[in-house]
């Protein structure tokens, strides 16, 4: 099934929103909850599954919604079409600071992009989502982003919500280290592992933490300035007494010792 061709503007920079417009009878989905405004004429409609496969009838919807339950997110998504007959726009927030990327899945590696699991935030009818299972052992207990990660496909825009300030970067058979948890995205040509942050005294006064995550290959990466897990150890009661050792083993046994 090809994707639905919309148009976007993005607006606001710490708490950005994406507004969509749709042409007669476009749809967009998106996660449960995330819509902000929509205008007349919009209709939504809450269903199992993503709806690129229509003909897939009721178990394959309920296998695929039972998938995204695995991610950590709701059962069901909610589908917006434009029922008028002009143009109309609906309108989805961001859940925290960030930015929203804007991505054409059709033009990168494959029409894949493999994201963290909550990072997905709409996209244009046609638009696959399934689970990635992250094959290396290391990754899945130190990575940030677990075992189970999200895959993205089709040929259409998808949006995708990170923490703070994202920045691309393109692998040419390069390798790039990156702190656990900033990895908000990747092209399935590259390939992400977790590796010791570097010898023993690194590791216990460095600051950097034990584990650092490893891209490697060619093609594009994402990644955020301030997952969301970051920013909740910042506003929790001690984050802001946090010192540069925060991250290391030192830093954490610290604070067993603080009142």
């Amino acid at each position: 099934m090809y994707s639905h061709e919309i148009d976007y503007k993005i607006i606001g920079e710490d708490i950005q929103i994406v507004e969509i417009e749709l042409d007669p009878n476009e749809t967009v989905i998106a996660e449960a909850g995330s819509m902000l405004y929509m205008e007349d004429g919009i209709q939504f409609e809450t269903k199992m599954g993503d709806g690129s496969q229509p003909d897939q009838g009721f178990m394959g919807k309920l296998l695929q919604a039972g998938t995204r339950v695995i991610t950590g997110e709701s059962l069901f998504m909610t589908h917006f079409t434009n029922r008028g007959v002009g143009k109309r726009k609906v309108s989805f927030a961001a859940p925290y600071p960030g930015t929203i990327m804007p991505v054409n899945l059709g033009n990168i590696y494959g029409n894949t992009l493999i994201v963290q699991k909550d990072a997905f935030l709409c996209a244009a009818l046609g638009t696959r989502l399934s689970i990635q299972f992250n094959q290396r052992l290391g990754s899945g207990f130190f990575g940030g982003e677990g075992f189970i990660l999200e895959k993205v496909q089709g040929d259409g825009m998808a949006f995708i919500h990170a923490g703070g300030v994202v920045i691309e970067r393109t692998l040419n058979n390069e390798m790039i280290r990156v702190d656990t948890g900033c990895v908000v995205g990747f092209e399935p040509s590259v390939s992400f592992d977790i590796q010791r942050s570097g010898g023993l005294k690194s590791m216990i006064f460095g600051g950097e933490g034990i584990f650092l995550a490893t891209l490697r290959g060619s093609g594009k990466v994402w990644i955020q300035s301030m997952p969301i897990s970051k920013l909740v150890q910042r506003l929790s009661p001690n984050g802001g007494q946090a010192t540069k050792e925060s991250g290391s083993v030192l830093g954490q046994l610290g604070n067993l010792f603080q009142d």
